[in-house]
């Protein structure tokens, strides 16, 4: 099992920017497929954006395609998720989540077992 901590969510204007981090526990970070989901109030949780284990493939949903970016770094354990020209539609609990699953359907929540407590992004109009 391993350990995620979010963070770097917070009250944003529409149009600005945020970078969340997500820090993993363990020493085999680097085997994990890391995925970001999102959960807006009254709603399913969906999936935002994953990365593979050494940072090669990237899967994206298409509602934040050219808004999104995912990455890794995993010496230090974190992996990110860049927003960018944020939307009131963006406003959400967002999880960090680790797949040690291998990269097949890396949108299924189903494929992760470890997640994280979520950060909160909210943006205004």
């Amino acid at each position: 099992q391993v350990q995620l901590v979010e963070s770097g969510g917070g009250l944003v204007q529409a149009g600005g920017s945020l970078r969340l981090s997500c820090a993993a526990s363990g020493r085999t970070f680097s085997n994990y497929v890391m995925g970001w989901f999102r959960q807006a109030p009254g709603k399913e949780r969906e999936f935002v954006a994953a990365i593979s284990p050494n940072g090669g493939l990237t899967s994206y949903t298409t509602s934040v395609k050219g808004r999104v970016t995912i990455s890794r770094d995993n010496a230090k354990n974190t992996v990110y998720l860049q927003v960018n020209s944020l939307k009131p539609e963006d406003t959400a609990l967002y999880y960090c989540a680790a797949s040690i699953r291998g990269w097949a359907t890396p949108w299924s929540p189903d494929r992760y077992a470890d997640w994280g407590q979520g950060t909160q992004v909210t943006v205004s109009s």
